[in-house]
């Protein structure tokens, strides 16, 4: 697929997504959002020509591919378990939350029933980093589901690191985390 054949839906335009969201549809890419509890970045990428879905449904029935970025895995489960019911084979959702691996490895299974793709990308960055393009992609996933996406995540990571499978991209952030907040405890 060329990159404006990919369908792109975005849950989660806050303070990381909106920026990851802007860089999508600045890349020629057709951006479908849907609002959560602040409208202002949802109302922002809707006037530079998003268009607004009500429902989760609806962004999963025209999406190719769904970006999530979301607090944590509760939240993840709950969007791809309503996600799943409509999903058209060959979908890709591509979670960018810090997500619990074995969450992550147990929602690509359900997904793939259905003929779908999971992905974790998690995030390294900061939001201005977001706005930039110049955020780190931490990617698990299948070869070929990555590169199919990886013009996406070109578009918002200046810094794309595809460490293994499914699960292995959260594995590593998790890693990440633990070592840079006890360096933060040493200091």
């Amino acid at each position: 697929m060329t990159r404006t054949e990919e369908v792109v839906g975005f849950i989660g335009v806050g303070l990381m997504g909106h920026g990851m969201a802007k860089n999508i549809m600045s890349q020629g890419y057709s951006l479908h959002v849907i609002a959560h509890r602040n409208r202002e970045p949802v109302d922002d990428l809707v006037a530079k020509g998003a268009q607004e879905a009500s429902t989760l449904s609806q962004i999963a029935e025209v999406a190719s591919v769904v970006f999530i970025c979301a607090p944590g895995s509760p939240q993840v489960e709950e969007i791809v378990g309503d996600l799943a019911k409509t999903l058209k084979p060959g979908s890709i959702v591509v979670d960018c939350s810090t997500s619990d691996p074995v969450s992550t490895v147990k929602l690509a299974n359900l997904l793939s029933e259905s003929g779908c793709h999971l992905v974790d990308a998690p995030l390294g960055g900061t939001p201005v980093q977001a706005e930039e393009g110049a955020l780190t992609a931490i990617v698990g996933g299948e070869d070929a589901i990555v590169q199919r996406i990886y013009p996406l995540l070109e578009s918002w990571a200046a810094t794309i690191v595809h460490i293994g499978g499914v699960g292995d991209g959260h594995r590593m952030k998790l890693l990440n985390n633990f070592l840079s907040l006890g360096y933060g405890a040493l200091y």
